[in-house]
């Protein structure tokens, strides 16, 4: 459906200008990197807005570190899905070491793309939380919880993509979610780009820096 991250933010830019047309105080836009950043650099752009990061990472499942159970954001304590501990037979507890792990490459991140300084300022504001898709939603509901304990006015999710079931994780924790297409058929956020090649923490640094998208390269092998 879309043919790579930029041109799913130009699109989706649209869509949250008119959500928020009128209603919002003073605005900001947040990217999940990686992939969210060249999205959101496009929203930001449109809404005339500041732009920032804020750092989630997933909770892996023990020896299944791409099966997420939870997610933690900034310096904020780790989300949990209940239902999926329960199903695992896993406790919070046991997974110590892993969120720790999870903790440790939120602050590297936050250093490397914010410098370490502190997330802009959200108290009282319309924030617009933007990434490529939503497939489980979990480390965007970290992000959403994370923001909301810091009286952030509104709170948007937009995304260009989302499932069904994402979309139901985060609905209690976003005021609103913008999203271009839901489908049925979701299996994963990448099968609704043409493009989704995945980018770099120097292409994110570089998108930041300069306020331009960053295609991803093409790898060695593609």
């Amino acid at each position: 459906m879309f043919t790579d991250r930029v041109q799913a933010g130009r699109k989706l830019a649209k869509r949250v200008a008119r959500r928020l047309r009128g209603s919002a105080r003073d605005p900001l836009v947040l990217a999940l990197p990686r992939g969210g950043v060249p999205v959101a650099i496009a929203v930001a752009k449109v809404l005339e807005c500041e732009l920032d990061v804020i750092v989630a990472r997933k909770i892996g499942a023990p020896g299944h570190p791409e099966f997420g159970v939870g997610a933690l954001a900034e310096n904020g304590s780790p989300v949990f899905d209940q239902r999926t501990l329960n199903r695992l037979r896993l406790t919070e507890a046991g997974l110590s070491d892993i969120v720790e792990r999870e903790r440790n490459e939120v602050q590297a991140r936050i250093r490397r793309y914010r410098h370490g300084r502190a997330l802009r300022d959200v108290t009282g504001r319309t924030v617009v939380v933007v990434d490529d898709g939503l497939a489980t939603g979990s480390t965007a509901r970290a992000a959403l919880k994370w923001l909301r304990e810091h009286r952030a006015r509104e709170l948007v999710l937009a995304v260009p993509v989302c499932s069904p079931t994402g979309r139901k994780t985060v609905a209690d924790d976003a005021d609103d979610i913008v999203c271009i297409r839901a489908p049925r058929s979701f299996r994963a956020v990448g099968q609704w780009y043409a493009d989704f090649r995945q980018l770099s923490d120097e292409d994110v640094t570089e998108a930041l820096r300069t306020g331009t998208p960053q295609r991803a390269r093409p790898s060695e092998d593609s």
